[in-house]
């Protein structure tokens, strides 16, 4: 499993990138067979003074792609709920194919 964070716009800090590997090596307890997880971190610049945090995150299996995206005042957190989405998605997959 190869994960590629990429922080646009910005430096992410060594912090910001270990919580989300720690975070993205639990997706091998609900898929298998993972072959690339791409996190994309971004600043979104809408016409607001407080910038938003948005997290995308795309998982490639043989055959088959999750994607989620969420944004909130914290990377962090928009991680999470992207992360969470992810999980539901996965978890659907799966028991389509047991099914």
């Amino acid at each position: 499993m190869k994960v590629n964070i990429h922080a646009v716009h910005f430096n992410a800090d060594v912090k910001l990138k270990n919580y989300v590997v720690k975070k993205i090596n639990k997706l091998n307890t609900f898929q298998d067979g993972i072959i690339t997880i791409d996190v994309f971190l971004k600043l979104d610049n809408v016409a607001h003074a407080i910038k938003d945090k948005v997290a995308e995150i795309s998982v490639h299996i043989p055959h088959h792609r999750f994607f989620a995206k969420h944004s909130c005042k914290s990377f962090e957190e928009s991680f999470d709920c992207a992360f969470e989405s992810l999980v539901i998605q996965m978890k659907r997959n799966k028991e389509k194919k047991i099914a």
